[in-house]
């Protein structure tokens, strides 16, 4: 009697387990191949199943590769706001955007073949697909509006930006590193400080112009 309710039991861990490696094939697939060179074999193939199984844990390839982006959304943002979460509280908020910066680029080049997924398939879902993931995206964006609007309110970014366009070239480019960026000819730690400065000196005021006061 033990013996068999330790099987029931571990059903459920390995029935999680065996989705969660389906989710890891699909991200890793999508993240290379694209959303329209995308099929449930190689997904299947990567994940060490035999297609039909996959069928078990999702009902469509469209609900598995929502289910991926949704997942790879939420560990971005996760994983961002963890970063920030750490900082000490009375950190400059131009120090708060670079280590945005620094989060975002560490998920998208390094930690999560999720997060590249999305960024790379976004635009090509159909429309109900990116339906469902307005909410989080949605939230990822409140998250940055906050930040830029703090450095404003602290007067560490300019009066004449448009924050709003500020923050789409923002994400837009940090969104577009896994397009190009190439280990083999240049370091991560380098591409975040590139980016840091370049974050840093567009928003903020030179060196010689006179900061405003508040």
């Amino acid at each position: 009697m033990a013996g068999r309710n330790r099987k029931r039991d571990s059903e459920p861990a390995k029935s999680s387990a065996t989705r969660e490696r389906i989710l890891a094939a699909a991200a890793k697939v999508l993240s290379r191949k694209g959303y329209s060179e995308t099929r449930l074999t190689d997904i299947a193939e990567v994940a060490e199943l035999r297609a039909p199984a996959v069928y078990y844990y999702f009902d469509s390839r469209e609900a598995l590769i929502a289910e991926v982006m949704a997942v790879g959304q939420s560990r971005l943002r996760d994983h961002v706001e963890t970063a920030l979460a750490a900082l000490p509280a009375d950190l400059d908020p131009m120090d708060r955007i670079c280590a945005a910066v620094r989060a975002h680029l560490q998920v998208e080049l390094q930690l999560s073949d999720f997060a590249t997924a999305v960024t790379r398939n976004m635009g090509q879902l159909p429309d109900d697909v990116r339906g469902r993931l307005r909410q989080e995206s949605g939230e990822y964006v409140m998250l940055w509006r906050g930040l830029l609007e703090a450095a404003r309110a602290a007067g560490a970014v300019r009066n004449d930006l448009d924050l709003r366009a500020a923050r789409m070239l923002i994400m837009g480019a940090l969104n577009w590193t896994p397009e190009w960026w190439n280990p083999e000819q240049g370091s991560l730690a380098g591409v975040v400080a590139t980016a840091q400065s370049l974050v840093r000196n567009g928003l903020g005021y030179p060196a010689s112009h006179p900061v405003p006061q508040f």
